[in-house]
């Protein structure tokens, strides 16, 4: 069975978005690939909606995976207001996967979509089977308070020649750097019909409070995760210290790590081509 099983959606460029409605909130939501078996569910990261992921990763897990990606609540074309903890977002997440009907599903999340991960597993251990945590932190995790200053920084630098702020964000500004940065921005930016509605400002903001709070919290007990995880971070990541995914690695038993040499926070974009097979190799075993 290939990703063409699911109508309508033969690549992540040109997957239908669809919705569903639980507890008073419409998610907006794209699947792919073969139904059966435990789906792949994509917890994207801060300012991301639909059209943020990088669809050669999405259409790589997609190959062998039942694989959803969505919106959490406030964010895109779902409804509702974001809110204001990363431990509520979990709690959202929860309710849109057990609204499909699955018991069972592995994580994918990326830096806020990473830390909700985290959350989720804490709080609905018995839904997740394996976790993949990329350019994220635990938390209470050492200078993850900072994100927002780097964010607003990089924004403003992007600004200034009419760049993505992701070209900033996720990417050094080294030359292979910046030529990854263009690369990835060209790849998301493969669907022309059908995109989701940008972040609001306010649900930006809000994401960011979340993020500044988990940072300084009390660290978690992260002994409690006994779930297969891979864990993987550029060597340079400016928005969530590299250090962090070396903190999780050593903090989660039996946890394995990757990290990509000269990259940042989108390591795992910049080098697409090696952690793929990782990934799925992971997802698989």
């Amino acid at each position: 069975m290939s990703a063409a099983s699911i109508p309508g959606a033969s690549t992540y460029a040109t997957a239908p978005t669809r919705s569903i409605t639980t507890g008073g909130v419409s998610y907006a939501y794209r699947e792919l690939g073969p139904k059966g078996g435990v789906p792949v569910v994509f917890f994207v990261h801060l300012a991301g909606n639909l059209d943020n992921w990088d669809p050669q990763i999405i259409d790589a897990v997609a190959k062998e995976h039942h694989v959803l990606t969505f919106n959490n609540r406030g964010i895109g074309a779902s409804t509702g207001m974001v809110p204001g903890t990363v431990e509520a977002m979990a709690d959202d997440a929860a309710d849109f996967i057990r609204a499909l009907g699955f018991e069972k599903v592995d994580i994918f999340g990326f830096s806020l979509g990473g830390m909700v991960a985290q959350a989720l597993v804490g709080k609905h251990p018995d839904l997740v089977r394996k976790l993949v945590l990329a350019g994220t932190g635990p938390r209470g995790g050492k200078g993850m308070d900072k994100v927002a200053r780097v964010t607003y920084f990089d924004v403003l630098r992007a600004a200034l020649v009419r760049a993505d702020p992701k070209e900033f964000l996720f990417f050094n500004r080294s030359a292979a750097g910046k030529q990854a940065a263009k690369e990835f921005i060209t790849r998301i930016r493969e669907r022309t019909a059908g995109r989701d509605r940008p972040v609001r400002i306010q649900a930006f903001r809000t994401q960011l409070k979340a993020i500044r709070n988990w940072g300084r919290a009390e660290p978690a007990d992260l002994s409690a995760i006994n779930h297969p995880t891979l864990i993987a971070n550029g060597d340079h990541d400016r928005m969530v210290p590299s250090i962090l995914s070396k903190d999780l690695h050593r903090r989660i038993a039996g946890s394995e790590l990757v990290i990509y040499p000269d990259s940042g926070h989108g390591g795992i974009f910049q080098f697409h081509q090696q952690f793929i097979p990782a990934a799925v190799e992971f997802l698989k075993r």
